[in-house]
């Protein structure tokens, strides 16, 4: 993996948050909080860049994992930042209620529906705000495979730790001094009980990384397990369309 100087990629994002906002005529951020390390990553950089005033966190939970929110209220609270939670339990199985004489989902189908509901939730609050931005908190190990919901978490306006691997946002984590108990928390999206981000990509990160930041870079992956690095090569191709905008069919005159 590359060596970063952190402390200098901290002061560079900071920036580069500070210039966005800027040029986007905004008044402040809006971060989802699920009370994991890279929403708790990305606040902690929001605030640095402009204030704890000019940041609001949002607690969005879904037939979720109480802890989430607990720990999502913990980050909050210790960087003094506005915290407002919206319960969307009910819209969900009102949504499942509504459509369940017309199909049966799976299990995917049903979990998808919770990010995107918090993608709604999380433009109606930076609309009603006045003119507040949503920042995204996808990594670039997330982002390369596509580990994420379409239209869901997915969708931002800007993408502060995009180009950072999972084990790089952790060492940052660390520098900013996020909990302890938000650091070494198993990743997790928290879509169904029991769910583990490791567990359904079916590699552990620091191994996808590795393999990530050697394709990235055109370097050698000879001495890396070759059913990783099929398993990560299949995940990048499936995931392409994730990463684009709609195609539009053009005439050619």
């Amino acid at each position: 993996m590359r060596k970063l100087d952190y402390n200098q990629i901290i002061i560079d994002i900071v920036e580069w948050i500070k210039e966005y906002v800027e040029s986007a005529n905004v008044n402040g951020i809006v971060v989802g909080i699920s009370g994991g390390i890279d929403s708790a990553t990305i606040t902690s950089l929001c605030v640095k860049a402009l204030g704890k005033e000019n940041i609001v966190g949002l607690g969005l939970p879904c037939s979720s994992i109480p802890q989430d929110l607990t720990d999502g209220q913990m980050l909050a609270d210790y960087l003094g930042i506005r915290f407002i939670i919206i319960d969307l339990t009910n819209i969900y199985n009102e949504f499942l209620k509504s459509t369940s004489a017309s199909i049966s989902p799976n299990q995917l189908a049903m979990a998808n529906i919770k990010p995107r509901l918090r993608m709604i939730t999380n433009y109606f609050i930076g609309q009603s705000l006045g003119k507040f931005l949503v920042a995204g908190t996808s990594n670039r190990s997330e982002l390369a495979i596509g580990y994420f919901t379409k239209y869901g978490d997915g969708a931002a306006d800007f993408e502060p730790i995009g180009s950072l691997y999972k084990c790089e946002v952790r060492e940052i984590a660390k520098l900013l001094n996020i909990p302890d108990e938000i650091i070494k928390k198993p990743p997790s999206a928290g879509l169904w009980e029991g769910q583990t981000d490791e567990d359904e990509i079916g590699i552990k990160y620091d191994i996808l990384d590795e393999i990530l930041y050697r394709i990235d870079n055109g370097l050698s992956l000879a001495d890396l397990n070759i059913d990783d690095i099929k398993r990560v090569k299949d995940m990048i191709e499936k995931a392409r369309h994730k990463n684009l905008m709609p195609p539009v069919f053009t005439i050619n005159s």
